[in-house]
């Protein structure tokens, strides 16, 4: 009987000794990418600085209040992702919200950057079917964005609901 069960003991230590490391690799992984982040975000906000100065010093022209906006949602973006990834490594588990508001933000972003970049489309002498072609399939990536906009609010909404819910 005792050579039946040793092996499934070993099997277990082995079973418990890779679940550490698998662990302890997971939290490595968590605190490289949490640091690559940061660094991320520090460049970000640094460039976003910049690209806004040049707006100021442009006196607010479009393309370049293009550039700050997009470049400072994008420093936003990445904050949430940092959020997520420091919610995902205290829990120890994926949540969802966090995702939904950082592409909640990125959608939103890209609205923004369109509307901008479009709104010089309708400008004397820039006027030409090429322009109107951009405009059409713009329209067209405003309306999915949208409705992925109105996806993932009804769905931020639904998770809040349910985790209230659930505290009951």
């Amino acid at each position: 009987m005792d050579n039946s069960e040793s092996p499934g003991r070993d099997v277990s230590r082995l079973g418990a000794a890779a679940g550490r490391t698998f662990l302890t690799v997971e939290i490595l992984a968590y605190v490289v990418l949490g640091a690559m982040l940061a660094v991320a975000v520090l460049i970000g906000v640094a460039s976003a600085a910049v690209s806004l100065w040049s707006a100021v010093e442009a006196r607010g022209e479009t393309q370049v209040l293009v550039l700050a906006v997009d470049r400072l949602l994008f420093v936003l973006m990445v904050v949430e992702v940092m959020h997520t990834v420091r919610v995902s490594f205290r829990s120890g588990r994926l949540v969802c919200e966090p995702f939904l508001i950082v592409g909640l933000i990125a959608s939103i972003r890209r609205v923004l950057v369109i509307t901008l970049e479009t709104s010089q489309a309708h400008q004397p002498g820039k006027w030409n079917p090429d322009a109107q072609a951009l405009l059409d399939s713009t329209m067209i990536e405003l309306a999915v964005l949208g409705g992925l906009i109105l996806v993932m609010v009804i769905s931020i909404a639904i998770l809040r609901l349910s985790e209230r819910a659930a505290a009951r």
